[in-house]
């Protein structure tokens, strides 16, 4: 697929949006192939255990790797204010700037990461049945986290400089070989888990050398040698990515502390929650990539003053959201059984798994409106502002609403609980776009 780079600030706003969009639901749909491969064939080689194990690990794995994942959307807001003010210096060293940052924070997480593993599958509550696979999962993905940043990282700032389509094939390359190499490594040389997540880093660190050498040669990205950062540069990536990497922090702190509500119930509830969340993914893709795709082009426009396209982007961004997400809601709400069944073949995990799915699916539009706003106004730079929204929608709201509910009504309250939150959580950020200041943020430093 050709590349092909947006300018924002100019054309038909809603055929942008879809045609920058499509390529992301894409690479999200190949991304979210990606996991639900790595779990069908743990699930169906290992075993529900093993695919509970997988399920927590990667909860801890994302909340790990949440504080460079929030400073990695600090990137796109920076480079997509510079790309719609024409500043190809600042481009290039934002760009610097943000390489040697990411690498080091990359780098110390994955050790910690490897260090704490036992400690941190205690601190959640992890049933004892899984906590020896859950831990060497674990290990071995922080040992290749720099690979698994570094390829979603250029796919990162591509999307930054207009170009949705060619971090496409960084993705398939990965989903390819991570495919290949599940089987051979977890039944072949019969390492369990412990080959599925040598699968997972072997593939994206072939994908992330890939994405760096032919994004040097095609001239995609303005690379520079690395050096010591401009003060200016390194000051705007902190004074975003900090907030940034707060409010991921707070997401992925707030997931966990409902991945322990979770593991109250046992192993079979564990196992169908993750078997779930595959599903759950599903009806995030379409709200994963209009959060996006929204980002980028209201940092474009808010770069060049263009205020009035702005508020259009946010209006058609929300009305193509709820579209999509009632139409995927309702597929998911017809045929649970069937997509769990793929993944798991416990009738307990898969009762529970029918529960959660059919009682929460019809929540999600209210959660991708949240995402949309949320993209609109971090586009200005708003990243305190949304640290504070997502620290509400998970911590006043998500996580409370979760125990509550399930203390209620049991296992089944779990669903309640989260979907409750979305649809509250939604009306937050729209109070905030509506009547918040983020308007009168600056964020690009002169000169």
């Amino acid at each position: 697929m050709a590349s092909k780079s947006y300018d924002f600030t100019k054309g038909n706003i809603l055929k942008q949006m879809i045609g920058f969009s499509l390529p992301i639901l894409l690479t999200n749909l190949l991304q979210t192939s990606y996991q639900i491969i790595d779990s069908l064939w743990v699930g169906n080689l290992l075993g529900s255990d093993a695919l509970a194990s997988v399920s927590v690990s990667a909860t801890i794995i994302f909340t790990m790797l949440s504080f460079i994942i929030g400073m990695n959307g600090a990137t796109l807001t920076i480079l997509a204010q510079h790309k719609g003010a024409k500043d190809e210096q600042g481009i290039k060293e934002s760009l610097n700037a943000f390489i040697v940052v990411f690498s080091l924070l990359s780098i110390g997480i994955g050790l910690l990461g490897y260090i704490l593993s036992p400690f941190l599958l205690t601190l959640i509550q992890t049933p004892p049945a899984i906590h020896s696979l859950a831990t060497d999962y674990l290990r071995v993905n922080f040992i290749g986290i720099i690979f698994m940043f570094g390829y979603n990282f250029i796919g990162t700032v591509l999307r930054a400089l207009g170009d949705s389509r060619t971090p496409i094939r960084f993705v398939f390359i990965a989903v390819i070989l991570n495919t290949v190499l599940d089987p051979l490594f977890i039944s072949v040389f019969g390492l369990g888990v412990i080959g599925a997540a040598l699968a997972t880093i072997i593939s994206q660190g072939f994908s992330f050398i890939y994405a760096l050498r032919y994004t040097q040669r095609a001239g995609l990205i303005p690379y520079v040698k690395p050096h010591l950062p401009k003060k200016e540069y390194t000051q705007a990536i902190f004074k975003l990515g900090i907030p940034a990497g707060l409010q991921m922090m707070a997401i992925s702190g707030g997931m966990m502390a409902i991945m322990s509500v979770v593991n109250q119930f046992g192993e079979d509830v564990v196992a169908g929650f993750g078997a779930s969340q595959r599903m759950d993914n599903l009806i995030m893709l379409p709200i994963l990539t209009l959060g996006s795709a929204v980002n980028s082009m209201a940092g474009q426009n808010i770069g060049a003053g263009k205020w009035e396209r702005v508020s259009e982007i946010a209006r058609k961004g929300t009305f193509l959201i709820m579209s999509v997400s009632f139409a995927i809601a309702l597929l998911v709400y017809l045929f649970p059984r069937f997509l769990l069944s793929l993944f798991i073949d416990n009738p307990q995990s898969i009762s529970f798994g029918v529960q959660y799915l059919t009682a929460i699916c019809f929540f999600y539009p209210f959660l991708g409106i949240n995402f949309v706003l949320n993209g609109v106004v971090r586009g200005a730079g708003a990243m305190v502002q949304i640290l504070v929204l997502n620290f509400i929608s998970f911590w006043v709201l998500r996580y409370p609403l979760t125990a509550l509910f399930s203390s209620w009504l049991g296992q089944q309250g779990i669903a309640y609980g989260i979907g409750t939150s979305f649809l509250i959580s939604a009306f937050v950020a729209w109070s905030y776009y509506r009547w918040g200041r983020w308007r009168e943020l600056r964020i690009l430093p002169k000169g």
